[in-house]
């Protein structure tokens, strides 16, 4: 990603930030230990994301791009990922220097991402817990979606997924994240909507080996399929 005179600007804004509160002593934030333990406990990498702000009552992004196509939702320029196994001590250091940022997660690496509507993710879960199939990480968006960590290449194989159960093509109900793409991270706010947050928060089965999509997908499909009938 290229440099952009927003993103050094609030690069420097950051930092500056940062060394006021160590001057003062005061304690690590809570959003440092949390990329501490992506990085460290669960082996995922982690970036830092522009926010969305609030100005003269429109939402525009931190970046400073006029037209952001993105806001609040993208990485920010010129600043280095937290690598995934980084240690507890050198993860918080590291986002020490970027305070405010948001935390993104990179799709496609440690997983992939199916995305579908809340409604369904919410009774997906409880079937496919019932029926005893490993389930990942599954995250809440202010906006009404359900993501569901899965093992990456996820996205690349969901056209033979798809044709395996019959169905060619899939609406925007249902799509796959992988690589090249980013999650906003709990609790950081998603695009000035307000936070993620943990519907089946990560565990050391699941966080380190989330299970194969096709695992999910059938019932993932089925319950978006009835959901859109009845809510056309």
């Amino acid at each position: 990603m290229g440099f952009t005179i927003g993103g050094i600007r609030e690069l420097r804004g950051l930092r500056q930030t940062a060394r006021r509160g160590r001057r003062l002593g005061r304690p690590q934030n809570p959003v440092s230990r949390t990329v501490a333990e992506y990085t460290a406990l669960w082996g995922w990498a982690v970036v830092p994301g522009a926010r969305a702000v609030r100005d003269a009552g429109r939402t525009v992004c931190s970046c400073g791009a006029p037209a952001c196509p993105e806001p609040g939702a993208h990485p920010l320029a010129a600043v280095p990922e937290v690598p995934a196994g980084t240690a507890l001590v050198e993860a918080g250091r590291a986002w020490g220097d970027v305070p405010g940022a948001a935390l993104l997660l990179p799709t496609g690496r440690s997983f992939d991402v199916v995305d579908v509507p809340e409604d369904v993710g919410r009774r997906a879960l409880v079937r496919l817990e019932r029926m005893g199939l490993p389930v990942g990480p599954v995250a809440l968006t202010p906006h009404g979606r359900a993501w569901f960590l899965v093992a990456p290449g996820a996205a690349a194989e969901l056209p033979g997924l798809l044709a395996r159960t019959g169905c060619d093509a899939v609406g925007p109900d249902l799509r796959c994240l992988g690589r090249g793409g980013y999650i906003t991270a709990p609790p950081s706010d998603l695009g000035g909507l307000g936070p993620v947050r943990w519907l089946r928060p990560p565990t050391p089965p699941t966080a380190g080996r989330p299970p194969e999509a096709r695992l999910l997908l059938g019932t993932l499909l089925r319950l978006t399929r009835r959901l859109s009938a009845v809510h056309p």
